[in-house]
């Protein structure tokens, strides 16, 4: 049979076609299954990823079943989230058993992280610096509750008006703190740039946020983060803010792991990550219900709902939901002076620098989670302006947007925030 040539041009013209065919036919697929994705009514894409069977038998063996989680309950932002992980059942439903347990205090976390008693954990600027001069082998994966309002507060028959006032007391003046946490150095930060002296003109007195809540009598002020400050002020009516953490520091928490599930058990800590983000938006479609819940934990009893309310949008719902992303080279600048402070009054064994803090931190995993939520990880955090003049490494600072500036939400998203539609409460946004 006589072989039949087909010209070149005309082979090429049926290979265009079948392309285009193909494309045609793959098209409607490929809408279809973009139009498929679901999202829970709070914006999380479903359905859940669960961890593997080899890393639930790793955490077994380690005696890490059920995986334990430290926070903090008198620490408003960061007890919420908490909460709605563990009262929603965000980590149950990727397959991950937990036990949260709250503490006082960050010191008091840091004594159980190190032992190894728990696995993950929410830690103050401060007590987590403490963890990383230990070489304390831990990963921040997330940040939580930035620009916590950390205030001077005195009673509100004194004649105190401003830190500068403390100059010159005699006797020295009494301010009832929590020492080894970020008021503590709040406290001694807003001392060296008002000209107040530790020792002579003010003594710092160790004291738990319950007993600094009751004002008590003997003492001149209090240092105070919300909600017990804002407990005392707005509700208590006992004391009044003469002085707040904004201008000499950026306060921040980062939510960590241990550096061990990092290594062999990294679907787990991707699990974590995801239901950071899930509970932040859990929380930003119903903060009311976010309220009850915290109005139910026992730790938060003494606290009204409003209060709590309250609370929940100024340190959740205030900032685009972008700020739980870990910007480790940012962070680390912010806490330089926390770490020269600590080392040069032998606080901390070494120097560290910006980069130490960095290295602390592993951002692949939230990176991943915002992939999955389709949003642009931010070049900085959402409270800076476009036009900042400060460094975060040098206070005081030129105004940012805090909760004492910002008298609504940040519009979440805008253009540039989305890489791909996303849907919260019903409605889907394009990028």
């Amino acid at each position: 049979m006589e072989h039949v040539r087909i010209p070149v041009r005309a082979r090429f013209s049926w290979l265009w076609w079948i392309i285009g065919w193909l494309a045609v036919v793959a098209a409607p697929s490929v809408c279809f299954a973009q139009a498929q994705t679901k999202f829970s009514d709070w914006g999380w894409p479903l359905p859940y990823e669960q961890i593997s069977p080899n890393s639930v038998k790793w955490l077994k063996s380690q005696g890490w079943w059920p995986l334990k989680v430290a926070f903090q309950a008198p620490w408003s932002g960061q007890n919420t989230v908490n909460i709605v992980m563990d009262r929603q059942g965000l980590l149950k439903a990727r397959g991950l058993e937990t036990k949260f347990q709250a503490f006082a205090s960050g010191p008091a976390i840091n004594e159980v992280i190190v032992s190894g008693r728990f696995q993950a954990a929410s830690g103050g600027n401060f007590p987590f610096t403490s963890l990383l001069d230990k070489r304390v082998p831990v990963k921040a994966i997330a940040i939580e509750s930035p620009n916590l309002l950390h205030a001077l507060i005195v009673p509100s028959d004194s004649h105190i008006k401003s830190m500068k006032d403390f100059k010159g007391s005699n006797p020295p003046a009494a301010i009832g703190l929590v020492t080894g946490s970020s008021a503590e150095f709040y406290i001694q930060m807003a001392a060296a740039m008002n000209n107040v002296q530790i020792g002579k003109d003010i003594i710092l007195k160790n004291m738990s946020p319950g007993d600094q809540m009751s004002m008590p009598k003997g003492l001149d002020a209090v240092a105070a983060w919300d909600p017990t400050a804002s407990m005392i002020v707005d509700e208590r009516k006992s004391g009044r803010i003469v002085d707040s953490i904004f201008p000499y520091n950026m306060y921040e928490g980062q939510f960590y792991v241990r550096a061990e599930l990092v290594q062999h058990a990294p679907d787990v800590v991707q699990a974590l990550s995801d239901a950071f983000a899930e509970a932040t938006l859990w929380i930003r479609r119903y903060p009311e219900k976010a309220a009850q819940l915290m109005s139910e934990d026992p730790n938060l009893k003494n606290y009204s709902k409003g209060l709590l309310l309250q609370q929940v949008n100024a340190y959740n719902n205030l900032y685009k939901p972008t700020y739980i992303y870990p910007h480790a080279q940012f962070w680390g600048a912010a806490n330089q002076q926390i770490f020269k402070w600590l080392y040069d009054h032998k606080r901390i064994e070494r120097q560290l620098s910006a980069n130490d803090f960095a290295s602390a931190v592993d951002p692949s995993f939230m990176t991943k989670t915002f992939q999955k939520l389709g949003w642009a990880v931010p070049k900085q955090p959402p409270f800076i302006p476009a036009n900042w003049s400060g460094k975060p490494d040098k206070a005081p600072y030129p105004q940012y947007l805090t909760e004492q500036d910002l008298k609504q939400p940040q519009p979440f998203p805008e253009s540039g925030d989305l890489t791909k539609p996303w849907t919260f409460g019903g409605k889907t946004y394009a990028p």
